[in-house]
């Protein structure tokens, strides 16, 4: 007996053309175009998940860095101040106290890029 899967293959295909609506010409109607346009765009909102955390890192880093540079130093330096002080603060907090407590993050880096200097010196005469 011959089998028509009318409904289950209907239901099928409109599940991915649902997902289409909104793409350009063919391309939400068509449904041999929809199921590739679907892939691909699936397949970029997983890379770009990723792409987004790097971003955003990005992100902090240049605004860490330009509020370090109105306080006098650079990224590395109060990045490296930071570590060898032991404040595990990450990125995303600098990042946020250098645009809203722009006092609290100038404190911060009196505190430490000081006595991150004269370890480096102190280190540096050990070594001579």
């Amino acid at each position: 007996m011959r089998v028509k899967r009318g409904f289950k293959a209907r239901r099928r295909r409109n599940k991915v053309l649902k997902r289409a609506s909104g793409y350009y010409a063919a391309n939400s109607r068509c449904y041999s175009h929809v199921v590739e346009k679907n892939d691909r765009a699936l397949a970029f909102a997983y890379r770009d998940r990723k792409v987004r955390k790097r971003d955003f890192r990005s992100l902090w880093t240049q605004r860490i860095n330009a509020a370090a540079r109105l306080n006098g130093t650079t990224y590395s330096r109060l990045m490296g101040a930071l570590k060898r002080a032991s404040i595990e603060l990450d990125r995303k907090v600098l990042a946020d106290m250098a645009i809203h407590d722009a006092a609290g993050f100038a404190s911060l880096v009196r505190q430490v890029v000081p006595q991150a200097q004269a370890q480096a010196q102190a280190q540096a005469q050990a070594q001579a």
